[in-house]
């Protein structure tokens, strides 16, 4: 419990509730159709449903990709929360997270009318990871690439074994996280603009933060300045294999209403 509770706060919670809500589902201890992202009944009178504005973030593949998905989920976001310089204070990749979410549930969940939103948001973080890692090599399968290319590979993966559905719907997390990384970043440091994505002051005090710059955390630090890049490889194909399990298109239905 001990290295539960000194692991990052946002990747930790988020990677439990996704494990323990998708085992609860598909041993159907709890109906997942109740947990879909269905906008006509979010605010259904007498009771409206409005924790189906968040569930759909918690819902795996089923399967071994209860596993994967999880496994990636936590590999890509506790990664991002303890070593990326973008998130250089408590409550920087809270903001980040709701953001691309809201954003995978415009474009993903009503544009598009996908039921479960939990794909395109390890895509969104696999992107935000590749451009921090750029120059970073990984395993693609038999094949090594550098970092930035990793988002490309997954979606084309999607698209082969899932379709242009799948594709599309897992998409929409590249556009969330390069309209982050527009706002954020290329806006405000090449276009003279404002960055107006900034943590509250009351998000930061959720998580033990002050007004420093530099935050050094239980869980890692992390540091405004740019750090230079590792060349070596990833090891083993964990940052590059996600795709196949998470291509599951506007996701299914798990039961009936």
């Amino acid at each position: 419990m001990e290295d539960f509770w000194s692991a990052p706060p946002v990747s930790r919670t988020w990677t439990a509730l996704t494990f323990l809500t998708s085992c609860c589902i598909y041993g159907r201890a709890i109906s997942g159709a109740r947990l879909l992202f269905l906008p006509p009944y979010i605010f259904k009178l007498p009771v409206p449903e409005i924790w189906r504005i968040f569930t759909p973030f918690f819902i795996t593949g089923p399967d071994w990709a209860i596993l994967y998905d999880t496994y990636f989920l936590w590999t890509y976001s506790s990664n991002l929360e303890r070593e990326s310089s973008r998130f250089t204070r408590p409550g920087d990749f809270f903001v980040y997270v709701m953001f691309i979410g809201t954003v995978t549930l415009a474009t993903g969940g009503l544009f598009l009318g996908g039921y479960t939103l939990l794909s395109p948001m390890i895509l969104a973080l696999a992107y935000t990871y590749s451009q921090d890692n750029r120059r970073r090599k990984v395993n693609f399968f038999v094949v090594q690439l550098e970092a930035k290319w990793l988002p490309w590979a997954l979606l084309l993966m999607a698209l082969i074994l899932g379709g242009p559905n799948a594709a599309m719907m897992q998409g929409t997390g590249i556009v969330a996280a390069h309209l982050y990384d527009f706002l954020t970043r290329l806006y405000p440091t090449f276009g003279g603009g404002r960055n107006y994505i900034q943590t509250p002051g009351f998000v930061g005090g959720w998580f033990g933060g002050g007004n420093e710059r530099t935050q050094k955390k239980a869980y890692g630090t992390a540091y405004s300045a740019s750090r230079q890049q590792s060349s070596r490889p990833a090891s083993g194909f964990s940052t590059a294999f996600s795709s196949p399990w998470s291509s599951r298109g506007q996701g299914r239905r798990l039961g009936g209403e």
